[in-house]
């Protein structure tokens, strides 16, 4: 018996549908109804209009859906304002901000522990631009199995001291999922990360409904290639999605000023304001309370590390494209 999605209201033309966006690839992209039915469904005209002056659509948009009359099939009439969103700098080096995922909840960092080995500055770099888009992280050392726990937690040490939650996840020993699927219920989470650190793995584990091919995750990014793949959202068995973020392997911020970037740490936010200048930049200056910090081991240094690259490259990009 087939179900009818739950109609939120009418219209001259027919009954409106409220529904999710999950992908979209050449102009066509799947709504999930309210009720389960996934939909290809186009843009309607003047959406698009509506579009080029900034509103675009993005996966995880909630929508109203129109069904097209004698078989013209459904249409997007409506994109409700959006609850946050995840956005970053054009791939390729071009001005501009991609919204990657929209009305998020959360963003999932999976490194592993081993193979391929993790480079804390790309974490750092992940965990900034969740940051910039005002979004909570988690970060998960998935493979834990091939260290030892005690050489795990103090690898990624600085991030707990951060308040970042850190899990430790296996799935070959199948250790710590059961606390990350407490964490990912009912959510609308990113799953973000390099590939090779086994995310289909890990969510076919934590959700075998979801049937994931291995290698799935990482294979979408298309590396080398000039083609574009956009997020896919997977709805979870007991409430809520988890989206697969390729586009994320190139890491660039875009919009962010460089004076708001320690924000962007949260274990600097304690010390900005005690520094003896207003604007310092947190780099040099005589009497800055966060390099003191570092000094005293209280702020991390690797982390004061990638904040002071980061710096130096928002600064140059500022000027690169004031010019």
């Amino acid at each position: 018996m087939t179900r009818i999605p739950r109609v939120i209201e009418r219209t001259i033309e027919g009954p409106l549908h409220a529904g999710r966006v999950l992908s979209g690839t050449g102009g066509v992209w799947q709504v999930r109804t309210d009720t389960g039915e996934v939909h290809d469904s186009s843009l309607r005209g003047r959406l698009k209009l509506v579009s080029d002056s900034g509103v675009k659509l993005s996966v995880g948009d909630n929508v109203k859906l129109l069904e097209g009359e004698r078989g013209a099939g459904w249409m997007i009439t409506e994109i409700v304002p959006r609850t946050s969103q995840l956005a970053r700098r054009e791939p390729g080096g071009r001005a501009g901000e991609r919204v990657v995922v929209a009305n998020l909840d959360q963003v999932v960092v999976v490194f592993a522990a081993a193979n391929p080995e993790p480079h804390p500055r790309m974490l750092d770099r992940f965990l900034v631009i969740a940051e910039a888009n005002s979004l909570a992280s988690r970060v998960v050392i998935n493979k834990s199995e091939l260290v030892t726990e005690e050489s795990a937690r103090a690898r990624f040490a600085d991030y707990e001291a951060a308040g970042y939650p850190v899990h430790f996840t296996s799935v070959k020993k199948h250790t710590g999922l059961d606390v990350l699927h407490v964490a990912l219920d009912g959510k609308t989470s990113a799953l973000s990360g390099p590939s090779g650190v086994g995310k289909s793995s890990l969510m076919n584990s934590l959700y075998p409904g979801l049937n994931l091919r291995v290698g799935e995750i990482s294979e979408s990014v298309n590396k080398g290639r000039h083609t574009t793949v956009g997020a896919v959202m997977h709805p979870l068995p007991g409430g809520g999605y988890v989206a697969d973020t390729p586009g994320l392997r190139e890491v660039g911020v875009w919009g962010l000023n460089p004076v708001d970037l320690p924000d962007c740490f949260p274990e600097f936010r304690p010390f900005i304001h005690e520094c003896r200048f207003g604007n310092c930049s947190h780099l040099s200056e005589p009497g800055c309370a966060v390099i003191a910090a570092v000094k005293s081991g209280t702020v991390s240094a690797a982390r004061y590390d990638s904040y002071s690259r980061l710096r130096v490259e928002l600064e140059e990009t500022e000027k690169r494209w004031s010019k």
